[in-house]
């Protein structure tokens, strides 16, 4: 890959990986970790990767899913405490922070769908492939995620038609 093509695909991807990495680690500086490690596996692999567009993103949304998990795993992960901030540092707009606390409560799997389905528009066999599930499970992972989310809404006094 040519210099150039890499800039625009980091400028392209790097906004989603991160957001992805957040939700999963919850930490800013653990985040962009592992926004740069993916785009080092990009570039390790980036002659066996096809140039379809849709599969790059898929495999992106893979590896960032996968490294998460492998974070969050780790020793390291288990023994280090982070700092107590004012609130989440996530790389996401101003209209989309006022659902964060509420979906910070679900499961990795269930925010990854979440995120998945409604952020990037994919569909429920898409997202199965991309996480290496059946489809029945994503549909019954994000029912219950969606059921979780107006449970937590509801507790919290909003309402959300």
């Amino acid at each position: 890959m040519k210099d150039d093509e890499i800039r625009k695909l980091v400028e392209t991807y790097s906004d989603m990986v991160m957001r992805i990495a957040y939700q999963n680690c919850f930490n800013k500086s653990d985040s962009e970790d592992i926004t740069q490690e993916v785009f080092i596996k990009l570039l390790d692999n980036a002659e066996r990767i096809k140039e379809d567009e849709s599969y790059l993103k898929a495999w992106l949304i893979r590896v960032t899913v996968n490294l998460c998990r492998d974070y969050n795993k780790s020793s390291w992960y288990k023994k280090v405490m982070g700092f107590e901030g004012d609130g989440p540092e996530i790389p996401w707009e101003p209209e989309e922070l006022r659902l964060w606390e509420e979906l910070s409560q679900l499961k990795p799997v269930y925010r990854n769908i979440i995120y998945l389905y409604y952020y990037e528009g994919y569909k429920t066999g898409e997202i199965a492939g991309i996480l290496k599930l059946r489809e029945n499970t994503v549909s019954s992972y994000l029912a219950r995620a969606r059921k979780k989310l107006k449970t937590i809404l509801e507790r919290e006094g909003e309402v959300y038609v």
